[in-house]
């Protein structure tokens, strides 16, 4: 008998995590490009991440260039939109680089879910992403993501990544605190479930 799952999170319901979801006001429109092995992975944090954001999208798949919505939105904010990924040409953004983050006027910001290896393809296969600006954290943010490890340093989750981005691309950390603290209770959740099993 399959187990029932929730229509809103699309988990088992037993491990149903819409509670954690907070509703943030985001005021740059944040696109997700997730690798196909992601869309299942439990401890992934792109659900939690996108049904919290007012303002942001999903697309999952390998290639994208002919996706007709993205591309709607890559002109909408033409000459205005980032991919945070450390390319050897990424400006470094954090508390002492505002000059730069003004300079750039970021009003969409895109990012690449999976492992290090799917993200690099991701970016390798879809040429428009290598012609885009590209913005990447400095590495002394301090991953809060319990249940998945990495060595590389300054390592983080995508809903980590994404929240401490906009945090300094919109001066605004406190916006994105809430969101941080639930994404602190959803390891939780799934350390819990570990040591019951």
């Amino acid at each position: 008998m399959s187990r029932p799952y929730c229509n809103s999170c699309h988990r088992p319901e037993v491990s149903c995590i819409c509670h954690l979801m907070t509703r943030v006001n985001n005021d740059i429109e944040v696109v997700v490009l997730q690798h196909p092995s992601e869309v299942k992975q439990a401890k992934g944090t792109v659900t939690l991440l996108s049904q919290s954001l007012s303002l942001s999208h999903v697309f999952v798949g390998e290639t994208f260039g002919s996706d007709p919505k993205l591309q709607q939105l890559l002109t909408k904010y033409h000459g205005k939109t980032a991919l945070l990924y450390p390319s050897a040409q990424a400006k470094l953004i954090d508390g002492n680089y505002q000059a730069s983050v003004d300079e750039l006027d970021v009003r969409c910001l895109i990012l690449l879910d999976g492992t290090w290896k799917k993200a690099y393809r991701l970016f390798m296969v879809n040429h428009f992403l290598q012609q885009l600006p590209h913005i990447v954290l400095a590495d002394t943010f301090e991953s809060r993501y319990q249940i998945r490890s990495t060595k590389k340093q300054g390592a983080l989750s995508t809903l980590e990544a994404c929240c401490h981005a906009l945090s300094l691309l919109e001066s605004a950390p406190a916006k994105y605190q809430q969101l941080l603290e639930n994404f602190d209770k959803f390891n939780q959740l799934h350390l819990s479930y570990h040591s019951q099993n």
